[in-house]
């Protein structure tokens, strides 16, 4: 089974305005609602593509009930630990003349609620899958992808990281399957400006040898490199399109990454149906279809 944790999930309230302007009314004239986080994000993209995954993580309130249930209405399975006191968070996103986001700050998670995830956890199995992925709230241990890690990198648990800096850092002496840093944070990481693929091949391949197992680094518009346990490294340019949306196309690219390595244990497709994944995501208004991935994946 695939599990993906959402320390922080949120109701995104995507907004679209003529001409914003501060100090005054200003009339959205499109407006959508999305349930959101990295790792639900994950979660619903791999759904498209035909995997079952458990969503977990914590949520609060009635903001966190309708997250729920908007998940499950999605047809994704969830776990949520529902915390007694406090709201999960409300981000806005307004596209304008530029694009605006407000993000809510979430809710207080106790340490009997993070024990509570362990627990869940703690029942993963060999061959299982484990999506960790975004930034961790102020009221986390900044520790907690190592301490999730420590407790499971003996049990034979394939897990994806999908962090920055040092939270990824922190996590590769336990060996995580796949960890996707883009090239300007693989840059950061070894305070250096990366300006050619050879440099981006190279530290990645100073993350394996921290102990990552796969690298894949995501490159935007120029596409991605895939650095691989077997040593082989695999690039995959983008196919052509307009780029309305940017929100989850990283996401995409994990769970499409995950699904084609599921499906043909072949690194290469793997790297194929997560470049088409994001792709779609990058070229819709919200996360990608199977239909637009499936018409991508043809093209590459």
């Amino acid at each position: 089974m695939i599990y993906t944790v959402t320390f922080n999930p949120a109701l995104d309230y995507v907004v679209k305005v003529d001409d914003f302007q501060t100090g005054i009314v200003n009339r959205v004239y499109q407006e959508s609602i999305f349930f959101g986080g990295k790792g639900i994000n994950v979660s619903v993209v791999l759904k498209e593509l035909g995997y079952d995954s458990v969503a977990l993580g914590f949520t609060a309130g009635f903001i966190g009930e309708a997250i729920e249930k908007g998940v499950e209405a999605q047809g994704i399975s969830s776990d949520f630990i529902h915390l007694k006191e406090g709201m999960s968070r409300i981000n806005v996103k307004m596209k304008s003349q530029n694009e605006t986001e407000i993000n809510g700050q979430g809710p207080n998670i106790t340490k009997e609620a993070i024990d509570a995830l362990f627990a869940k956890l703690d029942s993963l199995k060999e061959e299982d899958v484990l999506i960790l992925a975004g930034s961790i709230p102020s009221t986390l241990p900044e520790d907690i992808y190592e301490q999730i890690m420590a407790r499971l990198c003996d049990k034979g648990i394939r897990i994806v990281v999908d962090a920055t800096k040092d939270l990824l850092l922190n996590v590769l002496k336990y060996h995580p399957f796949l960890i996707k840093p883009n090239n300007h944070e693989l840059g950061e990481m070894f305070g250096v400006t990366l300006k050619s693929e050879e440099e981006i091949v190279f530290y990645a391949k100073e993350l394996q040898k921290k102990g990552a197992r796969n690298v894949l680094i995501s490159m935007a518009g120029d596409g991605a490199i895939l650095v691989t346990e077997e040593g082989s490294v695999h690039q995959m340019g983008v196919p052509k399109g307009t780029v309305i949306n940017s929100v989850g196309a990283g996401d995409s690219m994990v769970a499409g990454f995950m699904a084609g390595y599921l499906n043909t244990k072949d690194y290469e497709q793997a790297l194929k149906l997560g470049t088409a994944s994001g792709s779609a995501t990058a070229f819709s208004e919200g996360l990608a279809v199977r239909s637009e991935i499936e018409k991508l994946l043809a093209v590459l």
